[in-house]
């Protein structure tokens, strides 16, 4: 498409929308006048449905009204809440239904993960992150190192871009194979760069893992509900997300992982267990030994939180009805627009660091601000224009399909240019 910066030509667009009626299903937060904010950090927490406050109140009513029988009189019964969320959650990851669960947090997920999928031995301990991963990544595997009893210093590699380039190059990560594979037991890699916003190719990573005989993990945290990661299609062996970004469930919401159809019947997998683990047919029996289910539901402990659970239900529903090629669809026009009217600010004080190419990046433009000023995010949200600010100097923007528009572009860029020129 060819691009016009007007504001006429942004609400054309709004106007042409298929998922503009979506944007009124959201609750926007306004200012003092009534007028909504321009939220631009579903990549940090997505903004909640409207229809959220009425899934959890089935579930406090049904609280009310059957106490514990709830577990199995409740209008969606309690017992197996889990499973009334995990084929709209595998369409949108691309698994199998036996590949998925809803449980956890993503850090506690990818620990319990590790437990079964980081496997070293003295010789083949090490493992690769990105260099720029989520802190908890790299927290999570430097704790793994230690005790496993690893110098943390020796055992983390890191997956770094070339001098004086912003992004990843998988030729590298592949030379970093060649090199210490033999040494190599896991690669734990961010699918969608919480920094850059650069998306990754699940399928090749996965492939030069394998090569050596590595185990490969993914941390989907910014890439579930942006991108189309098709995890069964790319061979990796486990992946992990939150639920609360593009997900809109909610503050801390449980999370959700992926562990491959390859894996699902083997038994005897290391891992962390727990009654919820247990096959549910025998489950209440209660003494007898432990009868690992099989495939994602596996790795579950414990009865889950179903408040928390049905705000995903909520959210999980409306990506259902919407479709993820619908959304991409969006997306790519969406974030496409927004970086054509960034590119229009004659100003060297910010550059774009993310991929040009709709294909290695979801919804997010990560802007780099020179001199690592702050300022300028500051005076974004004193304008109530809500980004998100990350060390040292990156102002993450993710216009999101379901509740951003064009004009909501239109009108952030002309603040930022009016800032910056």
């Amino acid at each position: 498409m060819t691009y016009q910066n007007t504001l006429t030509f942004a609400k054309e667009l709004d106007t042409k929308d298929p998922l503009k009626a979506y944007q009124d299903q959201f609750h926007i937060p306004k200012d003092k006048d009534g007028n909504n904010w321009l939220y631009f950090t579903g990549n940090s927490l997505g903004l909640q449905p409207k229809a959220t406050q009425e899934y959890i109140n089935q579930e406090l009513k049904d609280w009310a009204n059957f106490g514990v029988e709830g577990h199995f009189e409740a209008k969606n019964p309690w017992m197996p809440y889990h499973e009334f969320l995990t084929q709209n959650m595998a369409t949108i990851v691309g698994a199998k239904p036996i590949e998925v669960v809803i449980m956890n947090t993503l850090t506690t997920n990818l620990h319990l993960l590790m437990v079964s999928f980081y496997q070293p031995t003295k010789t083949k301990y090490k493992i690769v992150i990105e260099s720029d991963a989520f802190p908890s990544d790299r927290y999570a595997v430097q704790s793994q190192l230690k005790f496993h009893g690893f110098d943390v210093n020796k055992g983390l590699i890191e997956w770094k871009p070339r001098k004086g380039e912003d992004l990843l190059n998988i030729e590298d990560l592949e030379t970093i194979l060649d090199d210490q594979g033999d040494e190599i037991a896991l690669l734990l890699i961010g699918g969608v760069n919480y920094y850059t916003g650069q998306s990754l190719n699940l399928k090749r990573i996965a492939e030069i893992g394998h090569a050596k005989n590595c185990m490969v993990g993914i941390d989907l945290a910014h890439g579930v509900g942006n991108i189309k990661p098709e995890l069964h299609n790319s061979g990796v062996d486990f992946a992990a997300w939150c639920t609360y970004k593009y997900l809109n469930s909610g503050p801390g919401s449980l999370g959700g992982l992926f562990v491959h159809e390859k894996h699902a019947h083997n038994k005897d997998l290391n891992r962390f267990a727990g009654w919820w683990s247990h096959n549910k047919s025998t489950r209440f029996n209660m003494r007898q030994d432990f009868d690992v289910m099989a495939g994602a539901e596996g790795y579950q402990l414990s009865n889950p939180p179903i408040l928390s659970m049905a705000a995903i239900k909520a959210s999980l529903d409306m990506f259902a009805e919407v479709g993820m090629d619908a959304l991409r669809e969006k997306s790519e026009l969406l974030t496409g627009y927004f970086e054509f009217l960034l590119n229009t600010i004659d100003s060297d004080a910010i550059k774009i660091i993310t991929p040009t190419n709709p294909k290695e990046r979801g919804c997010q433009l990560s802007i780099q601000v020179k001199n690592a000023d702050k300022n300028l995010h500051t005076k974004l949200t004193e304008a109530h224009i809500i980004t998100d600010w990350r060390e040292p100097d990156v102002i993450r923007c993710a216009p999101v399909p379901l509740y951003n528009s064009f004009q909501d572009v239109y009108l952030m860029v002309e603040k930022l240019k009016e800032l910056v020129c």
